[in-house]
């Protein structure tokens, strides 16, 4: 069973990346396709991301899965909180019952060095002493991309809506202040073999 990373943060929220090894054909099996993906390795992240879902927690309502007009899946009675990210040959998968969460998983590559300056502010730089490292450049781009998964509402600035304020390397963590919302948030990473993941949840 090709689960490469599990991670059961309390009793009601749970996280997961899958590595997809299987078959389209295994997916559609056990889950339905909600829209239309007609690049066929997009499709298999698609319908990977929703075979995790159920993994996490088997009850989780796939059939009852919407998605809004900012193209966030979500569940009309929030019975469960959930986000989804793939990238390369991963899908990961946050699910709550009772929190608002998000996720995002990264392949490191040198293209984000070039952009940036488009997502994190000078004073951002300053205060978290980014000296080029890749794998942490990866992790910060991330760290916000959880966040506006989080957010979901769509019509966010990462440079200037989503600010980094502290780093604690030694438990993995970053402090975040979400401008729209004028709320602080703690964003979970972890640096896993070729990934980079980060995730949110509400209250953390």
């Amino acid at each position: 069973m090709p689960i490469f990373f599990q991670h059961p943060i309390n009793e009601t929220t749970r996280l997961g990346i899958w590595k997809i090894e299987e078959t389209e054909e295994f997916f559609k099996g056990n889950v339905p396709q909600h829209r239309d993906v007609t690049h066929p390795h997009k499709r298999l992240q698609h319908l990977a991301g929703r075979f995790l879902l159920q993994f996490l927690f088997p009850d989780f309502p796939y059939e009852l899965v919407q998605i809004a007009d900012t193209r966030k899946p979500f569940l009309p009675d929030d019975q469960y909180h959930f986000s989804i990210s793939h990238c390369g040959d991963y899908a990961a998968a946050i699910v709550s019952k009772d929190r608002r969460v998000g996720i995002d998983i990264e392949i490191p590559v040198e293209k984000i060095e070039k952009i940036r300056d488009k997502f994190m502010s000078g004073a951002e730089q300053l205060r978290l002493h980014l000296n080029g490292e890749l794998r942490q450049l990866t992790a910060f781009w991330s760290a916000k991309e959880a966040v506006f998964k989080w957010y979901g509402e769509g019509k966010v600035d990462f440079k200037e809506h989503i600010q980094l304020q502290r780093q604690d390397p030694g438990k993995e963590v970053i402090d975040c202040f979400f401008e729209p919302k004028h709320k602080k948030l703690k964003v979970h990473y972890r640096m896993l073999e070729h990934l980079v993941l980060a995730w949110v949840v509400d209250g953390e």
